[in-house]
Order: structure tokens, then C-alpha cells, then sequence
């Protein structure tokens, strides 16, 4: 479907906890956060009928986001029937890695279609000191065991002073490695402002590589499903790098996307609060909820509105889906 700005409407992230194994400087505190009981968070079957809704609606990718998604039970299984939903094309994840070895397999029965996985480092001690957790070669096995099995992003957050020294190997994780490895700007959400950490422009990433690499070429994609990032060859590259960067470069003109959060609220821009409780419309069989959800949709905002110092969601990103 589309919105009031005339943009299609079709790629759907859906966070199934808020709970995660790590605990990232930019992310979550260092004590944990209170976490969403049970009766919380919606069930597996509600989010299967929300991902039903959200087909007939339009929506034809569905990315699987937590907290670490991988913490929910029976998570390949409700992969595999978001995957047998008519009208949706494709269904992947996002996770930090750390389960990703024990349920590599069963994540590929079940039909997913990729694979985004966030490292912000390839230093041991780096990633102890930025997630305070000492998980570091389980993320590493994981990753080197599915290349080639499924198609595989990077998620890496530069970082001034953290891992600004580590762009390039990072990079070149994708020249002999058919995989996309993508820059993400330092969202200004949550710990992002309290932790003191800062990012790095993403201009300075790009002048960067093309020194060391050469000349970044455009791929230019047809690909209506494709999210937000912008991806480039670098000549005897196997795999490719992306950017996304939602403040130097606003994309709002051409986002196609909403967000589901684990306690079952539609968010349609990530820097806005506003949105619609699915949870308790749908716990209390109310009739027009296709109707209201297409009604949230279609006054999905204009644009975000970050660059003026503004925040207007205070949520962070392990409750609002990564």
C-alpha cells in the first residue's frame, strides 16, 4: 500500500524480544534493562496474525529483530510460517551472532532468506569492552560457518576512538567473501547520547576506502524490497560495502518501511513515539484492525526530523526493534 507521500509501503521488521545476551555501550545500560514479562510481549500466533494482516496490506519482506532474536523460543519455526504467508517474498534477520552457530541449520530449513549480522569489531578485547561481554569467537564461529550457506550482511557502527582504526579490515571482510559489509551511521537514540560515544562521518568511512581500495562504484538496484542502505563494488571485490547514514544523508523520501515492536506497537518512523497499540486491539477482537493499521500506515510522517536536535521517541533501540 501506499502512504499519504505516495511511498510504497512493503518491508515490515518485526522485534520478537526485547532481551538480548549483550550488552552494547550505544544499546543498553550496563545493570540490563526491566524486562517485558511474558504476557507482554506478543505471542508467536500474534505476530503471525499481524505478519497475515501486513501481506494483505502490501508488505512483501519481513525482517525478524529483537533485542537478539534468536533468545525467543521456537523462533525457526515462526520463520518458516511467516515464510509460507501468501504475498510475502522474503523474510530475514538481524542478530549479534552469538546463538547463530546452534540454530544456523534450522534457520535454513526454515527457509530464511538472509542474514544481518552487527560487528562493530573484529578485536576480542574491543568487543569485550564495547558489548561487556566476552562472546567474541562464538560470534566469530557463527559467521565463518555460515558464509556461503546464506547470504550474509555486516552490520558495523563506526565508532571515534573504538574501532575507527578497524574500518579497513572490516571492509575487507567482503574481498574474498561474497557478503555485504555496510557502515551504519551512530543512530541518536537512547544510550547513543548517554554513553559519550561518537560517530564517525560517513564521508570520512568512504574517503577511507576508496585510498586504500580504490574508486567505490555504484550498484545501482531495482530491487523495491531493498532497504535504506547504499551499496558500492570495489574492483577484485567478491562481496560489496553499503552505507546507511539517516542524518548525513536523509532517504525518509524513499522509506518503505514500519516497525513492530516486541510489546505489539506499530511504529512508522523510528524517530517518532506515535503509532498504533496492535497488542490490545488484537487481544480484544476488535473487528477493524486491518483498518486501523492501514489507517497508522497511510499517516506514516514525512520525514524524521534528527538533524534539528529533536527527539521525540526516547525509547531505545532494544525496545523499539533493531
Amino acid at each position: 500500500m501506499k502512504d499519504q507521500f505516495n511511498r510504497e509501503i512493503n518491508y515490515a521488521r518485526i522485534s520478537v524480544t526485547d532481551r538480548c545476551n549483550l550488552r552494547c555501550r550505544y544499546c543498553m545500560p550496563e545493570c540490563g534493562v526491566k524486562k517485558l514479562s511474558h504476557a507482554d510481549i506478543l505471542t508467536l500466533e500474534e505476530i503471525l496474525s499481524v505478519a497475515e494482516i501486513f501481506s494483505r496490506l502490501g508488505i512483501k519482506k519481513i525482517r525478524i529483530t529483537g533485542g537478539e532474536p534468536l533468545l525467543r523460543r521456537n523462533l525457526p519455526d515462526l520463520i518458516r510460517k511467516i515464510k509460507d504467508i501468501r504475498g510475502i517474498e522474503q523474510v530475514t534477520l538481524t542478530t549479534n551472532g552469538v546463538l547463530l552457530k546452534n540454530f544456523a541449520q534450522e534457520l535454513i530449513s526454515a527457509g530464511l532468506d538472509g542474514i544481518n549480522l552487527s560487528l562493530d569489531t573484529l578485536n576480542e578485547k574491543t568487543f569485550s569492552d564495547l558489548t561487556r561481554r566476552k562472546l567474541f569467537p562464538q560470534i566469530l564461529e557463527g559467521f565463518q560457518d555460515l558464509i556461503g550457506k546464506i547470504p550474509l550482511k555486516i552490520n558495523c557502527v563506526p565508532l571515534r576512538g573504538v574501532n575507527d582504526e578497524e574500518i579497513l579490515k572490516i571492509a575487507a571482510l567482503a574481498e574474498n567473501n561474497s557478503i555485504s559489509v555496510r557502515f551504519i551511521e551512530l543512530m541518536p537514540i537512547g544510550c547513543a547520547f548517554e554513553s559519550g560515544l561518537r560517530g564517525i562521518p560517513t564521508a570520512e568511512i568512504f574517503s577511507t576506502l576508496e585510498k586504500n581500495f580504490g574508486e567505490l562504484i555504484p550498484i545501482y538496484s531495482k530491487n523495491s524490497l531493498q532497504g535504506p542502505a547504499q551499496y558500492f563494488k570495489i574492483k577484485n571485490f567478491s562481496g560489496q560495502i553499503g552505507f546507511i547514514d539517516a542524518l548525513e544523508h536523509k532517504f525518509c523520501g524513499n522509506c518503505n518501511r514500519i516497525r513492530l515492536t516486541a510489546e505489539g506497537f506499530l511504529k512508522t518512523c523510528l524517530s517518532f513515539d506515535s503509532g498504533l497499540d496492535i497488542k490490545n486491539l488484537l487481544r480484544s477482537g476488535d473487528k477493524n484492525l486491518e483498518e486501523r493499521i492501514r489507517e497508522t500506515i497511510y499517516r506514516k510522517p514525512r520525514e524524521h526530523s534528527w538533524e534539528l536536535g529533536i527527539r521525540n521517541e526516547k525509547l531505545g533501540m532494544y525496545r523499539i526493534g533493531g
